[in-house]
């Protein structure tokens, strides 16, 4: 028996060697070659310059605001879900956009926010001048955060639906107001779920580079944006390959704070 549950680990051992482990070794490796192909590491050098760490705070400061935001919406939404009478078919119906390809919405949003976009036409209507939205940060931030809604509603919502009812009921007989329960009572107790939402939603906001192309014009740039370029237009696979360990990092210590505690407070 235990010799057969060891052989079931084997495709899973061999999925992470070939998927995960694999392509992080190839990331360092090449990670530590200059244009020439040859071993250095002035690519961890120029990454500690001023113009990476202002584009790394820059992007530390969208994904903060995209997840704010998001989470600002979603938590709301997600607790008015659980009330409602058929909530299993509004989570699917919000859930179904997602679906959609990346692309495709990216380049409706396109058609909504520009001149002659629909937003424009009613501005005009009520006597506004048109105005350029599209690529501004006001667009970038709108697009990511309808984007990453839908990730952040499903774990608060599992949440939410497994959190036990007579704990807020108790809390009302026993006087609380409305604000002490959320913030004494339901937020605690769905906190694991806010956290797998923030997980979800800042450690690819992070990285976002064609949502920056389309929406913002490169008006924005982010860690993902800057691999991007230096893989395909300047062609330093190096200096991308550096940014993406440091991301690979800040991913990492992201999810350890973020992580599932068991009761008790261990991990």
């Amino acid at each position: 028996m235990k010799l057969k549950s060891k052989s079931a680990f084997i495709p899973y051992l061999l999925w992470i060697a070939l998927f995960v482990i694999a392509p992080i070794g190839l990331i360092l490796y090449y990670s530590m070659l200059d244009l020439n192909g040859e071993f250095t590491l002035v690519n961890y050098k120029n990454f500690f310059t001023s113009a990476y760490l202002t584009m790394t705070l820059t992007s530390f400061w969208y994904a903060l605001i995209i997840t704010f935001f998001t989470l600002l919406i979603s938590y709301p939404t997600a607790y008015l879900l659980t009330k409602t009478k058929h909530k299993h078919l509004w989570l699917m119906l919000i859930i179904i956009p997602s679906w959609i390809n990346l692309l495709l919405k990216t380049y409706a949003f396109i058609g909504i926010f520009g001149l002659y976009g629909p937003i424009n036409a009613v501005m005009e209507i009520l006597g506004f001048d048109p105005t350029q939205i599209l690529f501004t940060d006001f667009s970038f931030v709108f697009v990511a955060v309808y984007i990453f809604i839908p990730f952040m509603i499903i774990p608060i919502f599992n949440a939410l639906d497994k959190m036990n009812p007579s704990l807020i009921y108790a809390s009302r007989d026993l006087g609380a107001s409305p604000l002490t329960t959320f913030r004494r009572v339901i937020f605690p107790l769905t906190i694991e779920g806010v956290k797998s939402g923030i997980q979800v939603t800042f450690i690819p906001a992070l990285s976002l580079f064609m949502i920056t192309r389309l929406i913002a014009g490169n008006k924005v740039i982010t860690l993902g944006t800057a691999i991007e370029q230096q893989f395909l237009v300047a062609q330093n696979w190096g200096m991308g390959s550096t940014i993406a360990v440091f991301l690979i990092l800040i991913m990492f210590v992201i999810m350890v704070f973020t992580r599932k505690k068991k009761k008790g407070g261990r991990a």
